[in-house]
């Protein structure tokens, strides 16, 4: 697998250091350097690469603002490098996929270029499952899609989801999430020995879990089912969850189907 590459530094220097980096990396492929943002956005709309090393502050354009006129295609994925720790919230607020401080250490590359591998893997096996899928309805429309493509569809789903809460950012593992409520545009996530807040509507937290493990119970709350111990009924065709923590979650009977999951 080539990761076809984009670097964007309005320092000769930078880019020059960082593409030697790289040199250690045989599956990066350097398609395009581009010094400054109005270059790189044309850069990244022409050669549509895997990846980009985003410089944040240049002239003109800084890194945000090449992020955001980007919009309207399909995004690479994003790794900022800059000089200054003060961006790195505001990185991560992007859905930057890893944030480096200059000057870039080998070891610290290597596990971002980890990461952009798995996430890559990732999504090419969800695009060979969706192809798939688009063949079968065209030349047997009854045919059922084979186990292993549909397995390979849950990669589109978030595994980690970075949360800034209390001036921190948490890298929470998907798996950990007990529950999630809902109070207005903020998200109470619930670890079991953690509660974090994120600013998101729970319409768009819900397209980055997988539906088949994280299911409504209620209008304001999501719950992921492999936490579920047991379950007790209640009046009028509601329903409790208990899950591993020992915390119970009242089922309304809008959403009881997801009950129907526990009981054979």
């Amino acid at each position: 697998m080539t990761i076809r590459t984009v670097l964007v530094d309005d320092e000769p220097l930078a880019i020059q250091g960082l593409a030697l980096r790289l040199e250690a990396h045989p599956d990066v492929e350097i398609v395009a350097t581009c010094v400054n943002g109005r270059e790189a956005i044309r850069g990244i709309k022409t050669h549509k690469p895997d990846l980009v090393f985003l410089d944040i502050q240049m002239p003109g354009f800084d890194g945000f603002s090449v992020v955001q006129g980007l919009m309207e295609i399909e995004p690479p994925l994003f790794v900022f490098v800059t000089a200054y720790s003060d961006y790195a919230l505001k990185a991560f607020d992007t859905h930057a996929i890893d944030y480096l401080m200059k000057p870039v250490e080998e070891d610290r590359l290597a596990a971002t270029l980890d990461r952009v591998r798995l996430r890559l893997s990732e999504k090419r096996a969800t695009e060979e499952a969706n192809r798939l899928k688009e063949v079968l309805a065209e030349v047997a429309p009854e045919a059922e899609l084979p186990m292993s493509a549909e397995a390979h569809s849950s990669n589109r789903y978030e595994k980690l989801i970075n949360i800034k809460d209390r001036g921190q950012i948490f890298r929470v593992d998907v798996d950990s999430i007990e529950r999630i409520d809902a109070a207005g545009d903020y998200m109470c996530i619930y670890t079991g020995d953690n509660t974090l807040i994120l600013r998101e509507t729970m319409k768009d937290l819900e397209k980055r879990l997988d539906p088949r493990r994280f299911q409504r119970v209620h209008r304001s709350t999501i719950v992921n089912l492999d936490q579920v111990r047991q379950v007790k009924p209640h009046t009028n065709g509601e329903c409790f969850l208990v899950l591993e923590s020992g915390a119970q979650v009242k089922v309304s009977r809008s959403y009881r189907d997801v009950v129907a999951r526990f009981v054979h």
